[in-house]
């Protein structure tokens, strides 16, 4: 009787007019299919192979924001589209004190798609986020979380949403779609094998303020 009862409140809500199951999935997916063709792979050569982050188109013209620490060293810098096209960038700048912001550019001969930039003010500890990136070479990998912690002292959002190796540069977003983080690096006790759910990001208005010293935005 119990297990008739609770198929019969389950039918229940499935006929209900305007529920849905599927609200926050929606959401998700959305967003996902709103920035996806903004996100990029970054390789970098390096001496001993290639470093791999990930990048966000930020200007039509082909600006590319991502981390420093992924493009530092390298003699050449390779972005691949999420349609698989490649352009070898050139690297604008590096900013910030912290040296583990950068700006790249590419020239597609088109105006490339964009993610917004949010507000990193407005940011709430227990805020639904979402991470998309390249982790271990998975590239165009959503994943979602929440904001677990701010550290104003050092400047970094902290969040669950999974973030691995590869995933460096980044956007962490908003249920909007905004960017309010980029990806930066995780807690790795155990020396980047796995995650374990703590995960840093460079709030976006510290970013902007150096966006504004180096080019309009």
């Amino acid at each position: 009787m119990l297990k008739k009862a609770i198929l019969t409140v389950l039918l229940l809500f499935t006929t209900l007019p305007g529920f849905s199951f599927g609200r926050v999935e929606k959401s998700a997916v959305s967003i996902y299919e709103k920035i996806n063709p903004a996100i990029v792979t970054v390789d970098s050569q390096v001496p001993d192979g290639l470093s791999c982050g990930t990048g966000c188109i930020i200007d039509k013209s082909g600006i590319i924001l991502t981390s420093a620490h992924v493009v530092d060293i390298g003699k050449t810098v390779v972005v691949t589209m999420n349609n698989g096209q490649n352009f070898e960038a050139k690297i604008l700048k590096h900013l910030g004190d912290n040296k583990d912001i950068a700006l790249l550019k590419i020239d597609a001969h088109r105006d490339l798609k964009t993610v917004k930039l949010g507000d990193s003010e407005k940011v709430k500890v227990g805020e639904k986020v979402l991470a998309i990136g390249n982790p271990f070479g998975f590239s165009g990998t959503l994943t979602q979380g929440i904001v677990s912690r701010i550290d104003y002292a050092k400047n970094r959002i902290q969040t669950d949403a999974a973030i691995n190796p590869g995933s460096s540069g980044g956007p962490l977003l908003n249920t909007r779609g905004e960017i309010i983080g980029i990806n930066q690096a995780i807690y790795n006790p155990d020396n980047n094998i796995s995650n374990i759910g703590i995960g840093f990001a460079t709030p976006i208005n510290l970013i902007k303020e150096y966006l504004k010293e180096n080019r309009q935005i």
